[in-house]
């Protein structure tokens, strides 16, 4: 039988001390009798980085806080002392986050790549968290209304840029997670960092302030119902991920609702807005930053509902492709999509796309052109169908869409509000154009422009 404890059984105390040892020593007892419930009552409980294990299910009370340490050096006992499934060597690094000016490689991913060691390896700084779990099955983190998981801002100055602290959550190479009902507030970098992982299930989950809100790298089977974003950063982002399902969700942020890769991707029924509630804390300044205040408010607009991610940091083994995003409404959001294989995007230089469709969109506020920039050796398919585009009134975008490399642009059954451009899409290399019950203020001769003439275009 499954057993219950509370982690003031363990000497737990809420008040500004450390509570760290008598919090995991609650999980371990557990772990050591087959698994059950960890219970974390009203009060707020100070800690560094705690364990999660398999077959544990972590339980926040209504009223209950964790509340992270503001000293990073408070998150390695975890696994560096850790007896009951110590790491071993290889998989632990202390050396710190690598700064890279640019992403090493061109066409591939390199296993052997020492600049990327920090993300790859579960024992690092970078991976350090509130709450982590490290080879783990059947896990969850379960709260009840009004419980939090609190970053606390910690100020790392030797962490990513130079700031960030530790994810409040990081599940390294785990299956069968299950995520539901808390908050998380003021991470001191990504709310949610899943790396490696399969079959996560998260729902009725809020997100304040801090950074990125959900990020999954390499992972498979992901779902995400029902939660709220209200972040700085990028609300849901990561790549390398195969069959994600991300439904009735509010995403609001200062930078993209989406910064995501993935093969299978369906994004339904949720709302994308800005202004952003929360600023970037990148925009802080280094006293505010050190001082670990909390996330400037209000923001700015929201960059893009979807910007295409994919770096060398971590293998993407499937093709990516066959991305729907549809049912959804976009405000204030300068631009759909942001795809650019150009060669100038940091974060755009591994596998591309294959396609992804924009179905059943309203959108209000947008003020720039789709970026649909594709890569020669790998051509873009970008599909608009039953979407309503109402531009800002300070738009100055001279195109919808600029397209470089695409295969296939098919606009099925748009329309186009207070669009002050010359041409639909700005054709930047030849191509294949589509448009079906098109009303927009343009004639049909304008609907696509080449930017030179020395390439064909196909229109229907």
């Amino acid at each position: 039988m499954k057993i219950t404890v509370k982690i003031t059984d363990f000497g737990a105390v809420s008040c500004e001390k450390l509570q760290t040892g008598a919090i995991q020593n609650a999980i371990d007892y557990v772990f050591s009798k087959g698994g059950g419930e960890v219970v974390v009552p009203e009060g707020e409980f100070m800690t560094g980085g705690i364990r999660l294990r398999s077959n544990i299910t972590l339980r926040l009370l209504s009223g209950a806080v964790l509340k992270g340490s503001q000293c990073p050096e408070d998150y390695y006992s975890c696994y560096t002392e850790d007896k009951l499934e110590p790491l071993a060597p290889e998989r632990i690094t202390d050396a710190p986050y690598v700064h890279l000016g640019s992403i090493k490689g061109e066409t591939e991913y390199k296993e052997w790549d020492d600049n990327y060691r920090f993300r790859r390896l579960p024992g690092s700084r970078w991976n350090n968290a509130l709450i982590r779990a490290i080879d783990a099955e059947n896990v969850a983190i379960i709260g009840e209304e009004g419980s939090f998981i609190d970053g606390n801002n910690c100020f790392d100055e030797i962490g990513e840029e130079y700031y960030r602290g530790p994810h409040a959550i990081t599940f390294f190479n785990c299956k069968s997670i299950k995520l539901s009902g808390y908050c998380v507030r003021e991470s001191a970098n990504w709310a949610h960092n899943m790396l490696f992982c399969e079959n996560i299930s998260m729902e009725m989950v809020k997100v304040y302030g801090g950074h990125d809100g959900f990020d999954a790298f390499s992972s498979k089977n992901i779902t995400i119902k029902n939660c709220e974003f209200y972040t700085g950063d990028d609300c849901v982002a990561g790549f390398g991920n195969v069959n994600v399902l991300v439904s009735d969700c509010i995403l609001n942020s200062s930078c993209s609702a989406m910064r995501f890769g993935g093969t299978n991707v369906l994004v339904r029924n949720c709302k994308m807005y800005g202004p952003g509630e929360y600023f970037f804390r990148g925009r802080m300044t280094p006293e505010e930053k050190r001082a670990c205040a909390p996330s400037p408010r209000p923001g700015r607009n929201m960059l893009s509902a979807f910007t295409y991610y994919a770096d060398f940091s971590m293998p993407i083994d499937e093709k990516p492709g066959n991305i729907v995003i549809k049912d959804c409404v976009f405000e204030n959001v300068d631009r759909f999509l942001h795809y650019n294989f150009s060669g100038n995007e940091t974060w755009q230089r591994y596998r591309p796309m294959e396609n992804i469709i924009f179905e059943n969109i309203n959108a209000y506020g947008v003020k720039m052109a789709l970026n649909a920039y594709g890569r020669s050796d790998s051509l873009l398919e970008l599909t608009l169908r039953s979407v309503t585009v109402a531009m800002s009134e300070d738009s100055g975008a001279e195109e919808l869409i600029r397209a470089a490399h695409c295969k296939r642009i098919v606009l099925d059954d748009v329309k186009i509000h207070g669009f002050k451009g010359g041409c639909l899409v700005r054709a930047l290399t030849e191509g294949e154009y589509i448009f079906k019950n098109v009303d927009c203020a343009l004639e049909e001769k304008d609907f696509v422009k080449k930017t030179k003439d020395n390439f064909n275009i196909k229109t229907i």
